[in-house]
């Protein structure tokens, strides 16, 4: 009876036991919820001592966007201008900015521009065309840059990186390389200057080609235009000999 007892006790602390065993599973259950809890912990405690420290800021300075949007913008223009009533110009160009907030207030071609000149009977006087333009209209002046090319109605080809027309003093100028082709010379310098037209015009510190006749052209004008003088031998002239007719004799009187 005792030994029986002692088994029944042995086998009810044996089901005690397991009962309170816990499952693999929910060791690992466990194991996993303390390792979140603790990641929680670190990262907010990481959160606090950030939030701590002094924090700087890298800030850009201010863009006035008012400064640099431009009033009108216009895309694939080819349009007519014109100068006291009359039609002067057309300006082809693929963009065509005006912006009237900046000092000066000015037209912008970004990406490129031809420009056509017209004379009285609405005939084509020449062209200019330019990878870059602007425009300040209140001072009449045109700034070109880059690939400048311009031709006026006698044949005249100018080309440079850069030029100004000025409108009010009605010229163009140039302060880089610039080339000159006409039909009879070529030109070449780093200054360059001319009238509207660019009938007459200005090439310093410049080289070139030019023709024989212009060379000989001013020396020419300064000579005489009568013939130089000649030496030629004089022949002895003989006078030739006349024959007279003899005189009567004269007669007695008795």
């Amino acid at each position: 009876m005792v030994n029986k007892k002692r088994e029944m006790r042995n086998e009810k602390l044996e089901c005690e036991m397991k009962e309170c065993r816990p499952h693999p599973n929910e060791m690992t259950v466990s194991f996993l919820n303390l390792s979140f809890l603790f990641l929680i912990s670190h990262f907010s405690l990481l959160i606090f001592f950030t939030s701590c420290t002094e924090q700087q800021e890298h800030t850009a300075p201010a863009i006035h966007e008012r400064d640099s949007v431009s009033m009108m913008t216009s895309y694939g223009v080819n349009t007519l201008i014109s100068d006291s009533g009359v039609m002067k110009y057309r300006i082809v160009t693929e963009r065509w900015d005006v912006n009237t907030i900046k000092n000066p207030s000015r037209w912008e071609f970004m990406k490129g521009i031809f420009l056509e000149q017209f004379d009285n009977k609405f005939h084509v006087a020449g062209y200019i065309q330019a990878d870059t333009a602007w425009y300040y209209d209140q001072k009449r002046l045109w700034h070109l840059r880059g690939r400048v090319r311009v031709r006026n109605v006698n044949g005249l080809i100018f080309t440079s990186e850069e030029l100004f027309w000025d409108g009010i003093r009605h010229e163009l100028y140039s302060n880089v390389f610039s080339r000159v082709v006409t039909p009879e010379r070529t030109m070449e310098g780093t200054y360059f200057r001319s009238d509207e037209r660019m009938t007459h015009y200005m090439v310093t510190n410049s080289k070139g080609s030019f023709m024989m006749e212009d060379l000989q052209g001013d020396s020419n004008q300064n000579q005489p235009t009568e013939p130089a003088d000649t030496t030629q031998p004089v022949q002895p002239s003989r006078q030739p000999a006349v024959r007279h007719a003899a005189s009567p004799k004269p007669t007695e009187t008795p």
